[in-house]
């Protein structure tokens, strides 16, 4: 039983990880177009007080309106989104592999040369600057500043 226990969890690790279960009720958990396509007919077509169509002329509108749009967004999904999931895909994949091949190690590279190069600074300034700054101090220790306030 353990075996048999121990077998079918390898099995499901061993599955394919670039395959997970979707949700095909919420497909937007992360909600990042909550503001961005919620479009009704009230937010494109909306009439002023006195100025009213027929009212069977406002249902069909809304009918036409919410019908066509529907369909229009599963017609142009059906046809555009696997093409434009591809491209997408690619040009996610193309910035992880820059980042990870380019990016990364050019700024790796770059803190290991500013290493070498803040090291030899450093020398230069102590060597420098140390003695004329000890000197500065030397030569302005003996300046004393009195304040007289005078009637």
């Amino acid at each position: 039983m353990a075996e048999e226990h121990s077998e079918l969890q390898e099995r499901i690790l061993s599955k394919d990880l670039h395959t997970k279960e979707i949700d095909l009720v919420n497909r937007d958990p992360k909600h990042i177009n909550e503001d961005v396509v919620k479009v009704d007919f009230e937010d494109v077509i909306a009439e002023p007080v006195g100025t009213y169509s027929f009212d069977g002329v406002w249902k069909s509108s809304y009918t036409t309106f919410t019908v066509s749009k529907y369909w229009c967004y599963r017609l142009l999904s059906a046809l555009l989104g696997i093409p434009l999931a591809v491209l997408w895909g690619f040009l996610f994949a193309l910035i992880s592999f820059c980042h990870i091949w380019a990016v990364v190690p050019c700024i790796k590279s770059y803190l290991i040369e500013i290493q070498c190069v803040s090291r030899i600074y450093s020398l230069c300034i102590h060597t420098f600057c140390d003695p004329l700054f000890e000197a500065l101090s030397k030569i302005c220790s003996n300046i004393r500043v009195a304040v007289r306030k005078e009637t």
